[in-house]
């Protein structure tokens, strides 16, 4: 079974400054607005850092490129996986994100590959699952695996409608 199959549905960027990228973005690929959701926190009964409960709170944008999902993500507090790689590299291109149908069978393959789950979580009551992987051996620094339920699919809609 593969880890995921079908579009990459989003392309995330992590920076220390949301808004400044927002305006480099902009001018690259055109994005036509972004909307902005401060403060998004991520507590221990919801989300595992390499399997250990965390509690981190992000600056959240998102934009759309044609039909594809930019999303830029600024740390704010607490461990992530997002905090790592900006202390590790600087802002830049962090993950590919693909949607899945079953997070736990997503991450059961990832782990049977051989790609270590290292940060996990959800959102909404559920209606968010997602789990970043080691995108390392296919050259990205993570992929996000996420199962998308209706209420987040139709918020989705709303931000990319504008």
């Amino acid at each position: 079974m593969s880890i995921a199959s079908g579009p990459v549905t989003q392309i995330c960027w992590v920076t220390d400054d949301v808004e400044a990228t927002e305006r480099l973005l902009t001018e690259q690929f055109g994005v036509a607005s972004w909307t902005r959701i401060p403060d998004v926190r991520f507590g221990p009964d919801t989300t595992t850092l390499r399997g250990v409960p965390v509690d981190c709170t992000l600056h959240v944008s998102l934009g759309y490129a044609g039909d594809l999902q930019l999303e830029l993500i600024q740390p704010v507090a607490g461990p992530s996986i997002h905090q790592e790689f900006l202390d590790a590299h600087g802002a830049g291109l962090h993950h590919v994100c693909f949607a899945v149908d079953d997070i736990e069978a997503a991450c059961a393959a990832a782990e049977a590959a051989g790609t270590p789950v290292l940060m996990r979580g959800s959102m909404m009551d559920g209606e968010f699952e997602f789990a970043y992987v080691d995108g390392s051996a296919g050259g990205a620094p993570y992929i996000e695996l996420a199962r998308i339920g209706p209420q987040m699919q139709a918020f989705y809609d709303a931000v990319r409608a504008g």
